[in-house]
């Protein structure tokens, strides 16, 4: 009933790229990170969506350092959009020998991708540099200008891609990541002109809003922004069942946010 009601985004049929990004606490941030990329990458194939790696920079401890992941499914930003914002963990280290609970953060950022309409990018418009590609990938990998560097003048935006050992494919990778952050910035326009568009923040501007809490040793899992609690972290972890109905609880309480928002204004 509410979905007639309620108008759908304007990016809410996008297919997605998300960032994630170790914050505040190190080693230990890094491995959160880890926990996190390969939860959103299970849920894609929980889903039958299609999860792409555009980035994947490890630790020799097994975290990630950065991570780019491009989702093309069915309503992706619809239901990943929440994701969007600062998430932190409680919980006790591997590393931690006395024992005390560490606070550790990591970033999400849900970028909505455009298509190949709604940003179009001229050959002038960008200078492309290619290099030798770093990291784990084999001989092959690290000894062919495979990695592809996009820069593109107006905007100043930079986007790389190593992860293929073709250099074809990593310019369509990077090329992927740069009309999707080209595409951001026009919506962030958007935001600033009309009230009912400025939701479109929850997926892609509240990059430093604290959005969940993820408390190991009490076993819980809190998004702050709609006080919703639900239990059992390493459940939630997989990607699977859990994580979708949380995720749809938050789409309800979104619904109902909206709702309000419609009725004071038709009261106003």
């Amino acid at each position: 009933m509410l979905q007639w009601i309620i108008p759908s985004e304007i990016v809410d049929d996008k297919d997605i790229i998300m960032e994630l990004t170790p914050g505040v606490g190190g080693q230990e941030a890094m491995l959160f990170t880890k926990h996190m990329f390969d939860m959103y990458c299970r849920y894609a194939n929980w889903k039958g969506w299609k999860a792409e790696i555009l980035r994947h920079d490890t630790t020799d401890l097994g975290g990630i350092r950065s991570a780019h992941i491009a989702i093309s499914g069915h309503n992706a930003f619809k239901v990943l959009k929440f994701e969007g914002g600062v998430h932190r963990v409680q919980r006790v280290p591997k590393t931690e020998k006395a024992g005390r609970l560490h606070t550790s953060t990591m970033t999400v950022a849900v970028i909505p991708q455009p298509s190949e309409i709604d940003i179009v990018i001229h050959p002038s418009d960008i200078e492309l540099e290619f290099k030798r590609s770093g990291g784990a990938g084999g001989q092959h990998v690290n000894t062919t200008d495979s990695c592809v560097r996009i820069y593109h003048k107006a905007s100043g935006i930079v986007t790389e891609s190593q992860m293929e050992r073709n250099q074809h494919r990593n310019r369509e990778l990077a090329m992927k990541a740069l009309r999707a952050k080209l595409y951001e910035r026009e919506l962030q326009a958007i935001v600033k002109e009309t009230t009912t568009a400025r939701k479109i923040q929850i997926g892609t501007a509240a990059r430093s809003e604290k959005v969940r809490t993820y408390n190991f040793a009490q076993d819980r899992i809190t998004d702050h922004r709609a006080h919703l609690t639900v239990h059992d972290v390493q459940s939630f972890l997989r990607g699977e069942d859990d994580f979708d109905y949380f995720s749809n609880m938050l789409q309800q309480w979104y619904n109902l946010q909206s709702l309000t928002e419609i009725l004071n204004k038709y009261e106003t």
